[in-house]
């Protein structure tokens, strides 16, 4: 059987293994790789988490297998009925490039140049850059729309311009971008940055593809898309100073005065040629060659407003500032003070809800103003009726704000839009986790209409815009606000997996819960959010540290149910990192603390239910350290709970799950036909779009039949 187990097949299974496909499933197959360790090893052996570790304990596997064939058997099935991972991505979609395109030419046949030159070895790689404006974004689309035919395999295009911060997404949260592009089913990408990069890398082998990530801000974000294979050709676009990225480095000029000209009658069209003849010595002076800024003023020229007013300030020496300014004066006054309002808080995006409020208008009001605002070229229009400012003219108008309606004005501005988020998003929560204590709500807003179809669709579309008002309702010193916000986020995270979205503020909203000595309890709910975030994320340290400082507010708070909860999660993050004896010692921990909730004490309701899930965690500690029996047990009274035996309502889910730990005890133990019996159960009880599950089903099943062949 050994030569069926090849070392470099182990060395793929355990690279992946703990990096690889998110969610439940793939902590099955990463603890049924850890339980299989253990027994080859005769100890416990902790998951690696480098990855020359894991190569170093692939080698030390292959040694031991030689030994021992009747292991060697098992990898063997392991290995043959893992999930396939073969992914398949996309060949993308690149947005439309821009029609009204003039002369670039010469930056285009640079761009072509790297993707047509010898390989010789050297990553194809471009850093093209240019002031905000320039048409950096335009050119990129059109060498997509020029370049077709050589990159026929993909072509992929990432914005990081509407992220929460001002420094864009992390690198994890670039690659899962990407690969959301590439089309990869969201229970395949892998949670981890290692595991994310491994995938891509995969998924371009061989190919060729064009790959342009546009408003990158640092260097870390693109630093492991960097291609190592010849025919992929990446893309970084830069607006401002050029990234220290090794790069053939492409800046993109000002355009010539004549190609400015033709760009403006572009734009405009010939049928405002007259006006265009009058006002285009203005214009060029204004906009210096800069693309956005003519583009906006062309639009300008083909109202039949005319408007006197000059730039005035900081916005003469900035071309595209220059442009909002003579907007701005396209609009009547209230879409203006709607428009600089709005800006104050650099929103990622701007929904009518979040304008109304910063305007204090209604928001039928409200959309309506936006879209007049976009039709001068203020905002960018985005789909399901939101907006996005340019960085610049976002700036021009928060300026202008300030100087216009005063410090205090513009304060409660700032106010209303955190308020209004607190309203959508505190019931939003509330909908989509209905009987968790985790998303109680405020007294102030326990009154709140609570009437949401899609809770989780609601967080998911203001996900960014809460995690930037974590950061500005701290500015504002509304602490309240910032926490509560950052707790809505829970069953986003939870359900829908979207850790890289909420985890920037997490991490705001735990630092200032201890910054501004929050009640213990408020303290607590965040650092276990940031610990449940960072451990999905494979950050098991840093996930560690904030599980334990849970523990240390709960305690202090006198919450036995949210203490128990805590050390329930320390218990799951040694589990997912194979130390089983530690694993098992918190499950016991954290259910001796639940049964320390009396009759009548805040908890008890939830008793039942939170010592099945113990019992189901204990049977899978028992698993991984080899003491079957026990592990049986404790998954048949998991299996009995969630079934109805015991009086509680059923839960198909939970069921599922635990009887898909009970058939991998049992074929362990050497009982296949018992785990055959029990993965029935479970895959009666999963719907047809439990794919992921079911696959690992399968797979459960080939180990066992071959079992029982034997």
């Amino acid at each position: 059987m050994l030569e069926v187990v090849a070392l470099s097949a182990l060395t793929t299974f355990l690279l992946g293994v703990g990096n690889g496909a998110a969610g439940e499933i793939g902590k099955n197959l990463t603890l049924s790789a850890g339980a299989l360790v253990r027994r080859t090893f005769g100890r416990e052996t902790p998951l690696p988490a480098a990855a020359e570790d894991r190569r170093a304990l692939a080698g030390q596997v292959h040694a031991r297998l030689a030994r021992d064939p009747e292991r060697a058997g098992e990898w063997a099935l392991m290995l043959g009925a893992a999930p396939d991972e073969a992914v398949e991505p996309s060949r993308g979609a690149m947005p439309p490039a821009p029609w009204a395109f003039t002369n670039q030419e010469k930056v285009l046949k640079r761009l072509l140049r790297e993707a047509d030159r010898s390989w010789e070895g050297r990553p194809r790689v471009v850093l093209l850059c240019g002031p905000a404006g320039s048409g950096s974004t335009s050119v990129a689309l059109r060498l997509g729309a020029e370049a077709r035919d050589r990159f026929p395999d993909g072509q992929y295009y990432v914005d990081l311009r509407d992220a929460s911060g001002e420094n864009g997404p992390e690198p994890a949260g670039v690659l899962l971008r990407l690969l959301r592009e590439m089309d990869v089913d969201p229970d395949r990408i892998p949670a981890t940055e290692a595991g994310r990069e491994r995938l891509y890398r995969q998924l371009t082998e061989g190919r060729r593809a064009l790959v342009v990530i546009d408003h990158t801000t640092s260097l870390a974000q693109v630093r492991g898309l960097v291609p190592a294979t010849p025919d992929v050709l990446l893309l970084v676009v830069v607006s401002g100073p050029p990234l220290l990225l090794e790069a053939e480095r492409v800046p993109v000029p000002p355009l010539a005065d004549r190609h400015a000209k033709q760009l403006v009658r572009k734009v405009a069209g010939p049928e405002h040629a007259a006006r265009i003849k009058a006002q285009l010595p203005g214009v060029l002076e204004r906009c210096r060659g800069n693309a956005l800024a003519l583009h906006t003023e062309a639009r300008l020229l083909t109202r039949d407003e005319s408007v006197s007013a000059s730039p005035t300030g900081a916005s003469q020496d900035h071309p595209v500032r220059a442009a909002a300014h003579l907007a701005s004066f396209r609009l009547g006054p209230e879409a203006l003070r709607l428009c600089r309002l709005t800006a104050l808080g650099a929103w990622p995006s701007v929904s009518a809800t979040i304008a109304a409020a910063a305007a204090d208008l209604d928001e039928a009001t409200a959309a309506r103003l936006l879209g007049e605002a976009a039709d001068v070229g203020l905002l960018e229009p985005l789909p399901d009726l939101r907006y996005c400012f340019r960085p610049e003219i976002r700036r021009q108008l928060a300026e202008t704000a300030a100087a216009e309606y005063g410090l205090g004005t513009c304060a409660d501005a700032v106010d209303r839009v955190l308020e209004a988020l607190l309203k959508l998003v505190l019931p939003a929560s509330r909908a989509a986790l209905p009987e968790s204590w985790r998303t109680e709500l405020p007294p102030e807003h326990r009154d709140t209409p609570s009437a949401v179809p899609d809770g989780i669709a609601v967080l998911a579309a203001e996900v960014a815009n809460v995690a930037r008002a974590v950061v500005v309702a701290e500015e504002h010193q509304r602490t309240d606000t910032a926490l509560w916000l950052a707790r809505s986020l829970w069953p986003l995270q939870l359900k829908a997996g979207f850790w890289d979205e909420v985890l920037p503020a997490l991490r705001d909203a735990a630092r200032h819960a201890e910054e501004s000595r929050a009640d213990d309890r408020m303290a607590a709910a965040l650092h276990f959010q940031l610990a449940h975030c960072l451990g999905e994320t494979g950050r098991w340290e840093q996930a560690n540290r904030a599980a334990r400082a849970a523990v240390t507010y709960e305690r202090a708070a006198g919450h036995l149910r949210g203490e128990a909860s805590a050390v329930e999660l320390l218990g799951l993050l040694s589990l997912n990192g194979w130390s089983y004896e530690e694993a098992y010692e918190r499950f016991t921990e954290a259910e001796t603390v639940y049964r320390r909730i009396g009759p009548g004490e805040e908890g008890v309701a939830d008793l039942p239910r939170a010592l099945a899930l113990i019992k189901r965690h204990q049977g899978r500690a028992l698993r991984g350290m080899d003491r079957l029996d026990e592990s049986r047990r404790s998954l048949k009274r998991a299996v009995d709970f969630f079934a109805g035996r015991t009086g509680a309502p059923p839960e198909a889910y939970n069921q599922a799950r635990a009887l898909t730990d009970l058939a991998e005890t049992l074929h362990d133990g050497g009982d296949d036909p018992a785990a055959l019996a029990r993965i029935a159960e479970a895959e009666a009880l999963l719907p047809a779009s439990a794919t992921p599950h079911r696959a690992y089903l399968a797979g459960l099943r080939r180990r066992c039949e071959a079992g029982t062949a034997h």
